[in-house]
């Protein structure tokens, strides 16, 4: 019989070689049919007498990146349809869709003949749930092979048996804090917890895996031959009582709530472990069931999968423009930004020119990447070679003549209109006429700065967020002028450095600072209204935030958030910045001298190491302190939620932001917004438009006009709309299909 996504080969063994290749795709990934055919191919092995067991390997580089998410989100958009029509209907197909994985798994774990999974690559969620149902894992022994159960980072948990397998093969401990934190594991750290049988040389991995099945392997997994014990040991018991605890704990303060399907995950486990081991795959059926009816799953697959994969494959890319292959690229200043800027552009093997003031200035740029280089040899990240040939791509000069050739320069100077347009002119008159001129500023307007280029429509913005190694997004701003050639190139240019491209329209703070200055702008107004610094700290983390809004402005620097608030001010006059948020910061920077992390003091002491950071004591007395107890600390937390999706609400309503999707992602991955909510939109959709206009202007009467929706929220809690709906990413692509 021949298959779609799979070849089965039978040596003179008797050993049948499954291979999945899947013609149109990049990496195998699991859908109904690739589940129809593996189900066909046990079937068909078990009834050959002949067909002593199996080998399952992958026909690409890469193993499987398991489930394939957007058939999940397509389920997700029929169990709404039909949960209006027959909500217990609805229910119960959800059940029996959750429990399809897992049953084919357990076919093929119980089938009588013995099956090895050759892992060859990467091996990802429901592929590595595949292969701990085989009854031994054979591993090449390569840096390029990664194992793990991501799934709790998108909102779900491992649902296809990893929850009962994982507990089973190692201990109690381990198997927690791999599912919830969602962390990938090497070949020897899988065989040390005893998830893998055996890591050969790659060479070696098919015929490894048939000697385990010509060496008699037993086709019975351990917890289905009587008087199996977990490794871990019973839950019932001193280590359990020593475990289970301080594991609950531990997971409140990681996640404080937010994340059900973490919860879930030590529930499933829990639960599992006190029964056999069918009726162990029913529980996780049930649980995976209603993880995937709450709002997070929903919105979190959504954003931080399928939105990311189209956004990340140029979704927003200019059709008929020929990919840009990159030969030279300039940056202009080589500060800590410009010098991270050059970094990231080596180290995707683009030659790059860093030029600054003097050769001394430019040498200390490329002296950041020798640092960070260093940083990743100490932790086994990179080779000496590697880092090598990065250095070898960055030239550092001082001479704008050497910018001849380039084919994107990225000015990233001094946060200054007057530099940066000096610095614009001296480059253009080198450049070629095709070349693309971007400014990475942070909230100057691309328009306006466009007006010291000779040719406009070559103009853009390409706003990347500190630390630049680190941080995945990056902002593509088009001025009034910019051309959709620029466009193109600004996204191919950031696919190539593997980071990921939002499109945003021309506006003082762009998308993403406009957001975040929101959010510190409420810490500034809770900070006046003399509600404690630790506690404005705390109700943001509680409420989903990495990092407190004043711990932020001090990585951002205090007095950066002057030099913005001042030309603000120079630009749009008195009333565009708050008088008493001028005054704190004026106080921090020019009264006690405090600019945040870059010099040991700001909103937080920074005490050297290994003491850590804590509040500045005197913080507390700048304004006169409310009682703690009288503060209601549900709202504390809101306001800073509700302040960003409104700001986010309201650039989408001006046009700054076309795309939800571009939202969502972008606030998630350059601060961090709430990632359960799916994004700030999905943030508001997932409340409901009616219901978040309801709270913004319960919000507005208690602490200011910062809280008063747009008339695009209150026309769309009128009509009943989301963001998604509203603003439909993929109308004008069925539009299209339908002509």
């Amino acid at each position: 019989m021949s298959y779609k996504n799979f070849t089965v080969a039978t040596d003179t063994d008797g050993i049948a070689l499954v291979t999945w290749d899947m013609p149109d795709k990049t990496m195998n990934v699991f859908t109904e049919e690739v589940m129809d055919e593996l189900e066909a191919i046990v079937d068909g092995i078990v009834a050959d007498d002949a067909t002593k067991g199996a080998v399952i390997t992958s026909g690409k580089e890469t193993f499987s990146g398991g489930a394939d998410l957007t058939m999940l989100k397509r389920m997700f958009d029929l169990i709404r349809e039909e949960k209006a029509k027959d909500p217990e209907k609805a229910v119960r197909m959800l059940f029996d869709n959750a429990g399809r994985m897992n049953w084919l798994f357990r076919k093929l774990e119980t089938c009588g003949k013995p099956f090895v999974s050759a892992i060859n690559g990467v091996c990802m969620g429901g592929a590595f749930e595949l292969s701990l149902a085989c009854h031994a894992r054979v591993v090449a022994d390569s840096d390029a092979v990664k194992m793990g159960l991501p799934e709790v980072k998108v909102g779900i948990f491992p649902g296809a048996g990893g929850t009962q397998r994982v507990p089973r093969l190692t201990n109690t401990q381990d198997a927690l804090q791999m599912m919830t934190t969602g962390k990938s594991l090497s070949p020897k750290k899988a065989k040390s917890m005893g998830l893998v049988t055996e890591v050969v040389p790659a060479d070696e991995l098919i015929s490894a895996a048939r000697k385990l099945i010509v060496d008699g392997l037993e086709p019975v997994q351990p917890w289905d031959k009587r008087g199996f014990k977990a490794p871990g040991g019973p839950i019932y018991s001193a280590a359990g009582a020593n475990l289970w605890p301080p594991a609950i704990a531990i997971l409140r303060r990681e996640t404080k709530g937010n994340y059900p399907a973490a919860a879930a995950i030590l529930k499933c486990v829990y639960e599992g472990l006190l029964v056999p081991f069918d009726t162990a795959l029913r529980i996780e059926q049930r649980y995976f069931t209603e993880i995937l009816q709450t709002t997070e799953a929903g919105m979190m697959v959504r954003s931080l999968f399928v939105s990311l994969q189209e956004i990340n494959k140029g979704a927003r890319r200019p059709a008929g423009i020929e990919p840009t292959k990159f030969s030279k690229i300039g940056v202009l200043g080589a500060g800590f930004m410009g010098a991270g800027i050059a970094y990231v552009t080596a180290k995707a093997g683009i030659p790059v020119v860093l030029l600054d003031r003097d050769m001394e200035s430019a040498e200390k740029g490329k002296a950041h990447s020798e640092n960070l280089i260093a940083q990743a040899l100490k932790k086994g990240r990179t080779t000496e070679a590697e880092g090598e040939a990065l250095l070898s791509h960055i030239t550092p000069t001082a001479d704008y003549a050497d910018l001849d050739g380039c084919d994107l320069v990225i000015e990233a100077v001094f946060e200054d209109s007057q530099i940066k347009n000096t610095v614009t002119e001296k480059t253009e008159a080198v450049l070629n006429p095709s070349a693309i001129m971007a400014s990475n500023t942070s909230t100057i307007p691309i328009s306006g700065l466009a007006k010291a280029s000779k040719r406009p429509k070559n103009y853009i913005g390409i706003h990347f967020f500190s630390p630049v190694d680190r941080m995945m997004l990056v902002e593509i701003i088009m001025g009034k002028r910019t051309g959709e050639k620029a466009m193109a190139v600004a996204i191919d240019y950031v696919r190539a450095i593997k980071k990921t491209p939002i499109v945003v329209n021309d506006t003082r703070g762009f998308y993403v600072n406009r957001c975040v200055l929101r959010y510190m702008s409420e810490a500034y107004n809770m900070l006046v209204e003399g509600i404690p610094p630790a506690m404005i700290e705390n109700a943001a983390k509680m409420v989903g935030m990495p990092v407190g809004p004043l711990a932020l402005n001090d990585e951002t620097a205090i007095d950066l958030s002057q030099k913005i608030m001042r030309q603000t001010i120079k630009d749009l006059g008195e009333k565009s910045v708050d008088a008493e948020h001028m005054k704190l910061v004026d106080t921090l920077v020019e009264k006690h001298g405090r600019l945040g992390r870059k010099n040991g003091k700001g909103f937080y002491d920074y005490p050297a190491k290994p003491a850590k950071k804590h509040l500045w004591p005197s913080l507390k007395d700048l304004y006169p302190q409310q009682d703690p107890d009288a503060i209601n600390f549900e709202e504390v937390k809101q306001r800073f939620l509700v302040t960003i999706a409104l700001e986010a609400a309201r650039v989408m309503e001006e046009g700054i932001v076309v795309d939800p999707r571009e939202a969502d992602v972008g606030s998630i991955l350059a601060f961090g917004f709430a990632p359960y909510t799916g994004g700030a939109l999905s943030y508001i959709d997932g409340i409901g438009a009616e219901a978040f206009v309801a709270l913004a202007k319960s919000l507005q009467k208690k602490y200011g006009k910062q809280f008063k929706p747009n008339k695009l929220l209150i026309d769309m809690a009128a009509k009943g709309e989301s963001f998604y709906q509203r603003f439909d990413p993929y109308r004008e692509a069925a539009s299209k299909e339908a002509a």
